[in-house]
């Protein structure tokens, strides 16, 4: 059997952290999946190795006829390209600072060992930390700042998670990928911090159009509040504005959709519901502490700026 991994580029940095994401089970908005290969495009991120797929993936299920299986492409008799699942690593820093992007499939078999791996090459490559990135679709609002719900893999993290305003999550159930790396690099005294962003999803069944569910594919407002936790919890600097815009785009997009099945089938209330979902909904706004003082400080440079005269803070006053 082959080596788990492959590293072709060692990349040193001085702090070296890691994203991972996966095509995945909680991939709702493709938060997973979608955002680190933003990611990668955003950092011009260069490929630095992979998991090698062996034992890993089943070829076929019975009766589901192209289910999993790879795919092919022939050209007049010749197979031009045969696509496997593929778990890749990237790389973008300097000898400060490094990322490492992590984008891979979720494993069909054999999850002990593919977790092991993927451990493996973040302690070779120096990894500080893993940020495990996630999606799971709920009931609410498309136009407010989305949940975040939050696990970590050693209790020490606690303190330092819930400054990120995230719901810590006391979910039972089947494992995710990311759950399941969350346990194993704890067991290994290792780092790991898995962020869930909740995306909209709204069941149509209920009010008379069976089968019909509208849902975000592509989430960005969740990809937007998702980053902002990282790039505050990881201190990276990002430029986050075009994912910002994007945000602010998509609200526009799904005002223009209710509006559309408003107007074709009113019957289904689909206004009333989500402005029902809105009023129940309550928001968990994150606000670092870095922007507080920003926005202090841009507020001082305004009266400084108008010609009006800033008194000092009380304990600073002199005294008579």
């Amino acid at each position: 059997m082959a080596e788990s991994f492959e590293l072709w580029k060692m990349p040193e940095s001085k702090e070296m952290v890691m994203l991972a994401g996966w095509h995945q089970w909680a991939d709702a908005g493709a938060v997973s999946s979608g955002l680190p290969q933003y990611l990668i495009d955003l950092m011009r991120a260069d490929p630095i190795g992979t998991l090698n797929p062996d034992g890993f993936y089943i070829f076929q299920v019975p009766g589901t006829h192209d289910l999993v299986r790879p795919m092919v492409r022939f050209e007049e008799g010749y197979p031009k390209s045969l696509e496997t699942p593929q778990n890749d690593f990237f790389y973008a820093g300097d000898s400060q600072k490094g990322v490492v992007i992590f984008i891979g499939e979720e494993p069909h078999l054999d999850i002990e060992r593919y977790v092991a791996a993927l451990l493996s090459v973040a302690k070779k490559l120096g990894v500080k930390r893993i940020v495990g990135l996630g999606g799971v679709y709920g009931d609410l609002p498309y136009d407010k700042e989305r949940m975040v719900s939050a696990n970590y893999s050693l209790p020490r993290l606690k303190e330092e998670i819930n400054q990120l305003a995230v719901n810590l999550s006391d979910y039972r159930g089947g494992a995710s990928i990311g759950s399941f790396v969350c346990r194993r690099a704890g067991d290994k005294g290792m780092e790991y911090v898995g962020l869930y962003g909740f995306v909209p999803s709204y069941d149509l069944s209920p009010m008379g159009q069976m089968g019909s569910v509208i849902r975000l594919e592509n989430d960005y407002m969740a990809w937007f509040g998702v980053m902002r936790r990282v790039d505050y919890m990881l201190k990276l600097h990002l430029d986050l504005t075009d994912l910002e815009e994007r945000s602010r785009h998509l609200v526009k997009m799904m005002d223009a959709k209710v509006e559309e099945i408003e107007g074709e089938a009113p019957q289904l209330g689909l206004r009333d519901r989500i402005k029902e979902i809105s009023a129940d909904f309550k928001e968990k706004p994150f606000i670092p502490l870095d922007d507080v003082w920003e926005n202090e400080l841009r507020r001082l440079m305004d009266k400084f700026d108008d010609g009006d005269e800033v008194d000092p803070p009380e304990d600073s006053q002199a005294k008579p």
